[in-house]
């Protein structure tokens, strides 16, 4: 473990931990403890009111950054239905259910078809369409919001520091395009971290006409 990581002590509702722990013996992802910590970090030191998430697994990460935004709405997708259903459920028992909007489906087909003004974005969705959802992201986010990108360095293949399954290769290529796409992009500040499996995070600072 890197001594980073190690220095993580996720101040969340115990019963979140207990998801989290039920979630991953299930095979079911999770952002882990080190990523999670710093999306509340950012979450907590940006307070936004309109949160958008790609990727809800079963609900947990959407419920910890309700809780650490009590003024926020979070609109939320999610391709697999079992996983959307016992996120619903999940959103019920902690409380948050009237706070969020949950669509089950694929989600470059609903981000085109949103509309709306969005000041943080969570992409935890699969990692190969982060380069292909950018387009509707920028029409969706306002001056100033912080796109939060997860798993970009996927298991140090996409940095080189491991070396990528042969059947790896084109996730990690995407990966790599959607990395340098977002770093030239001038519409964005971005700074690529390792922390978890890596995180980019930018921040849009163009003023979109609307």
């Amino acid at each position: 473990m890197k001594y980073t990581a190690s220095l993580v002590k996720l101040n969340i509702d115990p019963k979140i931990v207990e998801k989290r722990v039920d979630a991953l013996s299930r095979g079911i992802p999770v952002a882990d403890d080190e990523t999670l910590n710093f999306l509340l970090v950012t979450l907590a030191a940006t307070q936004p009111t309109r949160i958008l998430e790609i990727g809800t697994a079963v609900g947990l990460s959407s419920i910890a950054m309700l809780k650490a935004c009590p003024n926020a709405r979070l609109t939320t997708m999610e391709l697999e239905e079992e996983r959307y259903l016992e996120a619903k459920q999940n959103f019920l028992d902690f409380g948050v259910s009237e706070r969020v909007n949950a669509y089950m489906g694929d989600a470059g087909e609903i981000l085109a078809m949103m509309d709306g003004e969005y000041d943080f974005v969570f992409l935890d969705g699969p990692k190969a369409q982060y380069e292909k959802y950018l387009f509707d992201l920028k029409r969706l986010m306002k001056k100033g919001a912080i796109l939060f990108a997860d798993d970009v360095l996927l298991y140090g293949w996409v940095s080189g520091e491991e070396p990528t399954p042969q059947k790896r290769h084109s996730i990690v290529d995407k990966i790599r395009s959607y990395l340098h796409t977002i770093t030239a992009d001038k519409d964005f500040v971005t700074s690529v971290l390792d922390i978890g499996d890596g995180v980019a995070l930018s921040v849009y600072t163009k003023e979109e006409e609307r």
